[in-house]
């Protein structure tokens, strides 16, 4: 791998430390609730599935 796609992998890494932090997820801790689910999980929940999806592209389409 090149170091420019290991350096996206480190961007994505430092952006999932700041999606996750408890500032920025207690944002989300409010009493809504989405189908029966409370915001703040559904929130974790849709930013590590979005981490995931960009992890197996930049990783399938520079793999070299």
């Amino acid at each position: 791998m090149k170091k420019r796609h290991e350096q996206k992998l480190v961007i994505l890494s430092i952006g999932l430390m700041l999606a996750f932090s408890i500032p920025i997820s207690l944002l989300f801790n409010s009493e809504r609730e989405v189908f029966g689910y409370p915001m703040i999980l559904i929130y974790l929940f849709v930013v590590w599935m979005i981490s995931i999806i960009i992890s197996f592209v930049i990783v399938k389409k520079y793999n070299e």
